[in-house]
């Protein structure tokens, strides 16, 4: 379920009832006299618009403190993380009447400590932590410090386990795992010999999507066998060399599932080995290099779980959690895993 977002602010109430932002503040705040006609104006605008006096309160304090937002990502080079990243900036954007900005560590690989490094360095200004989590003890215990001191922290793209953050924004990895199978088994008709590339050991997401891969594949299609393994690391370079060895090992394979990042340099290896036209290929997410590879017939299908979104919702959630001042568990924000063919690019 996706939360609703009401992006009404106290320049668009003092704007739309033709005041300063500085009489819509009286108002609010019982602070200095304004003509009754004015004052029933602001509050019923403020009623209509769905704001109420207190959220609106709570805003023009958020706005003296000029709150920091937090933000890790090991995007490296995965164009993914850009779209995510994106997202954020579009929310920021439209939050920059309250003061509130962001602060991004955009870190390259999944090294606990540097994680733990980029949490420390924003301390202690930020209100809110933004994190696509490593599922590590120590990332989970660092969490719970930071909510001790006051400043909740919301997972983006990846959840942990056994932590105190308050809640996920990202999709659903085990629906779209599944959904992969079920895809692979439609295109396959039920039959072949399965290379799979899978992602980050340390990401909970990455585990949870090959678990609901293999599991809806072996239950359905156990006429399709899965002949090697191999990770990409979430890096073209590195799914490259090990689809390259996993294809010259095993000739048979006629299929192939990518079940992170990586898509690029797996197709290469299918290219340099010229069976482009002998392995159905199916992967993750429509950035620009994985759009290509279906556009040359590369891939066939791929299962999208919208970036943009996730860092959208996940700037807006932090907002809130700033003019709410609410710092206890809540409900998980889960954007739809989307299939994507040539034909809806």
């Amino acid at each position: 379920m996706t939360k609703k977002h009401s992006n009404i602010t106290i320049k668009d109430i003092a704007k739309i009832c033709g005041v300063s932002r500085g009489t819509v503040d009286r108002v609010l705040n019982g602070r200095g006299k304004v003509k009754k006609e004015v004052e029933e104006l602001i509050l019923k605008t403020i009623q209509e618009s769905q704001y109420t006096k207190n959220r609106a309160g709570r805003a023009l304090r958020v706005l003296t403190t000029q709150p920091v937002v937090g933000v890790i990502v090991s995007g490296g080079r995965n164009p993914f993380f850009d779209d995510v990243l994106t997202g954020v900036h579009k929310a920021e954007k439209e939050l920059a009447d309250y003061g509130v900005r962001a602060e991004i560590i955009n870190l390259r690989g999944y090294d606990v400590q540097h994680q733990l490094d980029a949490i420390s360095s924003f301390m202690p200004r930020i209100s809110v932590l933004i994190l696509q989590a490593i599922n590590d003890p120590r990332i989970a215990q660092s969490i719970r410090e930071l909510k001790q001191s006051g400043v909740p922290t919301i997972t983006v793209n990846t959840d942990l386990e056994n932590s105190d953050r308050i809640f996920y924004v990202g999709s659903d990895y085990v629906s779209g795992g599944e959904t992969a199978a079920g895809l692979l088994g439609m295109i396959t008709g039920g039959k072949g010999n399965l290379g799979i590339i899978t992602g980050v050991s340390t990401l909970l997401g990455h585990i949870q999507r090959l678990h609901g891969f293999e599991t809806r594949l072996n239950t359905r299609w156990p006429e399709i066998r899965t002949i090697a393994r191999a990770s990409a690391m979430d890096d073209d370079e590195y799914s490259y060399q090990a689809t390259l060895n996993m294809l010259l090992e095993h000739p048979e394979i006629d299929c192939l599932q990518l079940i992170a990042a990586g898509t690029y340099g797996a197709c290469r290896a299918v290219i340099d080995t010229k069976r482009e036209k002998k392995i159905n290929v199916l992967a993750f997410d429509n950035v620009p290099t994985t759009v290509e590879m279906v556009r040359m017939g590369v891939v066939r299908a791929l299962v999208c779980q919208q970036p943009f979104e996730q860092g959208y919702l996940a700037f807006n959630a932090a907002f809130d959690a700033i003019l709410s001042g609410n710092k206890t568990q809540g409900e998980n924000i889960i954007v739809e895993n989307q299939i994507r063919i040539l034909e809806n690019l």
